[in-house]
């Protein structure tokens, strides 16, 4: 290691090696391990700044609420296991443990939310007083009588239903306690309607997004213009709009990760970027934890293209890439703008072709009777699958008598409930996600007032 000015070069271990040395802290990303090599090598080498770079590795500092930097003598080891023990703690925080304390701090954590938006708003009173004369006017258009009625009428139903798909996409990716797979309950199922009428009918002429609330077969079919490729341009807007919103739920890791990397406060609680550094550390050789590795690195050299590759497969490390590039400070747009193709042009392609497949005509039939083979059961599941896609088709032809059954199926029930029962745990997890908030912040305030404590008591 001769060239010591040549940090980019080197390893991870061979940095943190060198950081050893110096007796400086060894966490971070590499681009943060070259920083803070660098930052030394500018400072003048004297005894006193050797005896303050060994006073740093005894001592943490911590920020409380007003962003005042104390210290105390713990190691850096004792501050990572009370967090961690703190982390462990707060994971109780549960409604099925701990049903009063969470609904308290569901509480508190909302009414701290309101008022920070509160302030926001207020600092902002010119965007705001604009966008409410916006709003007034677009109020006021929509509820007068006119000509224009008519174009408001088709802007609002295409607004909706784009903001429809773009809302469920953010809820799948955004990741409130944990994501709400709209993809399985709302998208996949429209995908495979869509299919199935398309099949049937022989024809796509049935109406353009937004959809009725039934589907019906036109009286005129051409089943030559039925095919992959025509079932995907139907159902196109839906997908690019979800796909849209997931790149907009990416959002919020990438910005933590950067606001963190730009006001040079590395937020000790941070379970996302703590358990990035100890993965870049690892000497783990498994296959999960050398996949997860390579995103970070990958991200970090390959740029662009090696976001667009993350965002373009179903990938559900990608959030370690929202991250990196924060924090390694990679251009928005840079960002975003590889995110937003990759996950609503070039995966939800993919992922459209895999449900058109899985619900064409020729292929249902033949599951259906491979379903009747299987010995001693076959019968069994396979009686309500079949009576499901004949409710569907009888729907398709506008069958009011076959329909009056179909409220009886056992798929369709059954599914009902799993939206239901999913949708429950999804408003639960945002009612533990937000309290553990304020039990992280309680616990940064106790941990800032010992703090203190032990200072005076030092002083």
């Amino acid at each position: 290691m001769s060239d010591k000015n040549n940090y980019s070069s080197w390893t991870v271990k061979q940095l943190q090696q060198e950081l050893r040395k110096r007796t400086l802290p060894i966490s971070g990303l590499k681009a943060v391990l070259v920083d803070r090599l660098l930052h030394n090598d500018k400072e003048p080498f004297s005894e006193s700044n050797t005896r303050k770079r060994s006073g740093a590795m005894n001592s943490e500092k911590l920020t409380n609420g007003k962003g005042k930097s104390l210290e105390h003598q713990f190691s850096h080891e004792e501050l990572k296991e009370i967090r961690h023990q703190e982390r462990e703690q707060r994971r109780k925080i549960v409604l099925w443990r701990k049903p009063l304390i969470t609904l308290h701090y569901f509480l508190l954590e909302l009414f701290e939310i309101i008022r920070k938006e509160k302030r926001s708003v207020l600092k902002h009173k010119k965007s705001c007083t604009t966008v409410a004369v916006i709003g007034l006017f677009m109020f006021l258009a929509y509820a007068l009588e006119g000509p224009h009625q008519i174009l408001i009428s088709d802007f609002k139903e295409q607004t909706l239903w784009c903001l429809y798909w773009v809302g469920l996409g953010i809820l799948s990716s955004v990741g409130l306690g944990t994501g709400l797979h709209t993809f399985l309950l709302y998208l996949g199922p429209h995908i495979a309607k869509v299919t199935l009428a398309a099949w049937e009918c022989g024809s796509l002429n049935f109406p353009e997004p937004p959809y009725p609330t039934e589907i019906l077969c036109p009286n005129e079919s051409d089943p030559s213009s039925v095919n992959i490729l025509s079932i995907m341009s139907k159902v196109r807007l839906e997908a690019v709009m979800w796909g849209a919103g997931t790149a907009i739920g990416e959002l919020p890791p990438y910005f933590m990760a950067r606001a963190a990397r730009l006001s040079g406060e590395e937020d000790p609680d941070n379970e996302d970027l703590e358990e990035l550094e100890e993965l870049i550390a690892s000497e783990d050789t498994s296959i999960f934890t050398k996949a997860k590795k390579a995103v970070p690195k990958i991200v970090e050299k390959v740029g662009f293209f090696g976001i667009l590759a993350f965002a373009s497969i179903p990938n559900p490390l990608f959030d370690l890439a929202g991250i990196t590039c924060g924090h390694c400070l990679v251009p928005f747009w840079t960002f975003f703008g590889a995110t937003l193709i990759g996950k609503s042009i070039i995966k939800m392609h993919i992922q459209q072709t895999f449900v058109i497949l899985c619900f064409s005509k020729a292929y249902v039939e033949k599951v259906l009777e491979t379903l009747g083979t299987i010995p001693y059961v076959g019968t069994y599941i396979q009686s309500p699958f079949q009576k499901a896609v004949q409710a569907q088709v009888s729907k398709l032809h506008g069958d009011s008598a076959n329909n009056a059954g179909e409220n009886k199926n056992i798929l369709g029930f059954i599914f009902e409930k799993f939206v239901t029962v999913m949708i429950i745990y999804f408003v639960v997890s945002i009612v533990n996600s937000l309290a553990q908030s304020y039990a992280k912040r309680v616990d940064e305030t106790c941990r800032t007032s010992k703090s203190t404590k032990l200072q005076s008591k030092g002083d």
